[in-house]
């Protein structure tokens, strides 16, 4: 059993933190489920302190809710708590581009195709995990331009709020695809350093939730969404 000189590295607060989100993301933990503090607390060999500040970071984040005298209850996605996140992230995303279009050079341009390409071959080989991890570096190569934190951090965690709580091991492999194509459109524009019209693109389509809802309906609420991934291969990731 875990005990708290063990925990030296990070705080204990953050421990748990990463304790909780580790269960959350493997399913463990599956959304409207009520936590069982006492079970936590016994498992991780620690006091209810850490446990409670670390739940107050997991509500202010989104992924739970804490009911005074009833308990805490672990959020499940909703249509309408989708469609905001993704009219933050659109705001965010095209925000931080215009913001660091004077550090963006052509050889990030160059860098985004490459993944994009390499995105389209591991859609080919039903490769998901490295679609998904290739996936994310598109989009870092510019968000880690930002200096800009705070807002690096409200992204993170609103696209770890949509696709690992859990993650799923189905996809909608339409939805990868159209991803696919829309972010070579927003390589062209950046090749032409059209940054303008790259964050208007990241904004009104790529985040756009009207442009993906028949693919949000199908991914999170179809369903097939527990299908293997040999059947479906993977799922959307922005």
């Amino acid at each position: 059993m875990p005990c708290e000189s063990q925990f030296t590295l990070k705080s204990l607060r953050e421990q748990v933190y990463d304790y909780l989100r580790v269960q959350m993301n493997e399913g463990k933990i599956r959304p409207g489920s009520f936590l069982n503090l006492n079970d936590i607390s016994r498992e991780l060999g620690m006091s209810r302190t850490p446990l409670r500040d670390a739940l107050f970071q997991l509500e202010a984040e989104g992924f739970i809710t804490i009911f005074p005298r009833r308990g805490v209850v672990v959020n499940a996605l909703t249509l309408e708590k989708i469609r905001n996140i993704y009219e933050m992230l659109g705001a965010l995303e095209s925000a931080t581009l215009l913001l660091v279009a004077v550090r963006f050079h052509d050889g990030d341009a160059e860098a985004m195709e490459k993944l994009n390409q390499q995105m389209a071959k591991a859609l080919e080989q039903n490769n998901f995990s490295l679609f998904y991890e290739d996936n994310l570096k598109f989009h870092n190569t510019y968000l880690d331009l930002s200096d800009n934190q705070e807002m690096l951090h409200a992204i993170k965690i609103r696209k770890e709020r949509l696709y690992d709580f859990p993650r799923s091991k189905a996809f909608v492999k339409e939805w990868e695809l159209h991803s696919v194509v829309e972010h070579q459109t927003m390589v062209d524009l950046l090749k032409e350093h059209d940054f303008n019209g790259a964050a208007d693109f990241i904004r009104d389509v790529h985040w756009s939730f009207s442009v993906q809802e028949r693919f949000i309906r199908k991914y999170y609420f179809a369903k097939h969404i527990d299908l293997d991934v040999s059947e479906e291969g993977g799922k959307k990731v922005e």
